[in-house]
């Protein structure tokens, strides 16, 4: 969590390499993801972000670009991500031409598009950065609930703009000018008079 400009989206680039440290490390399991290679990497984490990446071509190849899974196990991640009625719909099916960027797609849609090849990938870390600022409450109630269950044994690292999605969430941590001002369980930041959090959900309407 944090105001605009505190750090978040630079936290998930240093995550991904995108950025690299100047200073200090980025351990994931004692590992220094400075000496993995990037490849190594970035298959490891998989990121849901706030503007879903659709290229031109099938659907199918947007799940799965690089031919690793099976019909079957596409299939289950469509019906996993709630998708599986509007494909079945389609008269191509998996074949069905993705326009440039999803533009054949509703927001929701390539939203939950992004959510199915997460589920295919299953990686360990899984990172949701503002991942549903832009679908409807109805979509985000049905991607958090794929999520809770799906990535169940996973760490999920969120980048948040509703304030309820991460209420039960283990940890929050409260970033202000590119530090770490906060860091405890969200029932117990809500407790502390004149906290960052705190103030945040009284702004939400939450307390």
């Amino acid at each position: 969590m944090g105001r605009t400009g505190a750090g978040k989206s630079s936290l998930t680039l240093a995550l991904f390499r995108l950025i690299e440290p100047a200073a200090g490390r980025i351990l994931i399991d004692g590992v220094d993801i400075a000496g993995l290679g990037l490849h190594q990497l970035r298959s490891r984490l998989t990121i849901i972000p706030q503007d879903p990446v659709l290229f031109s071509g099938s659907l199918r190849h947007n799940l799965d670009p690089f031919d690793h899974y099976s019909d079957e196990a596409v299939w289950a991640a469509l019906r996993q991500s709630h998708l599986a009625s509007f494909v079945e719909g389609l008269q191509a099916g998996l074949g069905h031409e993705v326009a440039e960027g999803g533009e054949n797609l509703s927001v929701g849609q390539r939203q939950l598009v992004c959510l199915a090849r997460a589920l295919l990938r299953k990686s360990k870390v899984l990172v949701l950065d503002e991942a549903t600022a832009a679908v409807d409450l109805e979509t985000d109630d049905l991607i958090q609930k794929t999520i809770s269950t799906e990535f169940a044994g996973c760490t999920i690292i969120t980048i948040a703009h509703r304030l309820n999605t991460v209420l039960d969430y283990d940890r929050i941590l409260v970033l202000k000018d590119g530090s770490v001002v906060e860091m405890d369980a969200p029932r117990q930041l809500m407790k502390i008079e004149g906290s960052i959090f705190r103030g945040m959900c009284q702004d939400a309407g939450l307390i």
